[in-house]
């Protein structure tokens, strides 16, 4: 009966906690624009890579990683580890925003946060697995930083996802009311963070904002299956249009013999950007595309494994679909434009 009223008091607490985090965040940002600070923190300077045409400050991390911490702290006490490497990622990537660092240093970065996650919360199973998913949370991390090129979209990516984690949370089997309330704070965060991000953009994310969403998406989502909150299925259809995206493209490149880390326009929604749908549509197209694996994923945690696991094919298969649409598309808009 106390876990039930726990539960149910954390329906209503954590729209609460997603509240604040919103308006504590757009209120930072508010003030670093307002004061003219945002500009002086970070800039991103426009080139032929980019799909904008006017400097614009880089600080959305400002106002969510702090929120984000704070909120830690006081209602998910637990994943203190989570919160600091958080801050310290952060921190890194407020320096390369600033100065640039070589990719070796971001990358070391990120291995050791990690690596510190991975040692402090371990998992009983054979550690291939547990390299393998180590490293898939080191690409979770990065391709975050990829996939910030267009308005809106990874803070509105930011914000459904981490709400579907918050959902995943209270409706699991063994539900955890502080991964939520986690959760809960980075939707809320993003949804502040939006507010400025949403086209026409006044600011970006910067790899200080990014980096450190990727790296809790990855952190929270082993966090829960760590706990068996959730199937490690889980986390990967939540924000399987982000890796989809991300993971096509850069082995694209690598195949190529490319440099995956220079910044470049060939992801699926900087083609869709540029071959006529804008900032604004694009980044719906992917609301509705990202809604609707969130909704399966959560329906899914009460499903029996084989039914899981199909509905990940399908779903996979469903975004292979869109992704052959896309490139489609990108094809006939080049024939014309060279015609």
């Amino acid at each position: 009966m106390l876990m039930q009223h726990n539960l149910v008091w954390q329906w209503f607490f954590g729209p609460l906690v997603g509240a604040g985090a919103a308006v504590v965040c757009s209120s930072i940002l508010w003030f670093l624009l307002g004061s003219g600070i945002a500009w002086r923190l970070a800039t991103d300077i426009p080139n032929d890579r980019s799909l904008h045409t006017r400097p614009t400050p880089r600080i959305g991390g400002w106002g969510i990683v702090p929120v984000v911490a704070i909120a830690i702290a006081l209602f998910a006490p637990s994943l203190w580890l989570i919160a600091l490497t958080m801050l310290f990622v952060a921190a890194v990537s407020q320096v390369d925003d600033r100065r640039g660092l070589p990719a070796r240093v971001r990358f070391a970065a990120h291995l050791v946060v990690v690596i510190a996650v991975v040692i402090v919360y371990p998992v009983q199973v054979p550690i291939w697995l547990l390299a393998v998913i180590a490293f898939l949370m080191v690409w979770l991390t990065n391709l975050y930083n990829f996939m910030d090129g267009a308005d809106g979209l990874a803070g509105g990516m930011t914000l459904l996802g981490f709400a579907g984690y918050a959902v995943g949370a209270l409706i699991s089997a063994r539900p955890s009311p502080e991964l939520a309330l986690a959760a809960a704070a980075v939707a809320g965060a993003a949804a502040g963070f939006l507010v400025f991000n949403f086209h026409p953009a006044r600011i970006f994310l910067g790899d200080a904002g990014s980096i450190p969403i990727g790296f809790l998406a990855g952190a929270l989502g082993y966090w829960g299956w760590r706990g068996d909150v959730w199937p490690i299925w889980f986390p990967v259809l939540i924000f399987s249009p982000f890796i989809g995206d991300a993971s096509v493209t850069l082995l694209r490149r690598m195949l190529r013999g490319e440099k995956i880390w220079q910044a470049h326009r060939e992801h699926y929604y900087q083609r869709m950007v540029q071959y006529g749908l804008g900032h604004s549509k694009t980044a719906c197209v992917w609301y509705v595309v990202m809604l609707g694996g969130i909704i399966l994923a959560d329906m899914a945690l009460s499903w029996s494994s084989m039914l899981q696991w199909c509905s990940v094919s399908i779903w996979m298969g469903v975004l292979a679909v869109i992704g052959v649409g896309v490139d489609s598309r990108w094809r006939r808009f080049n024939s014309a434009t060279f015609e």
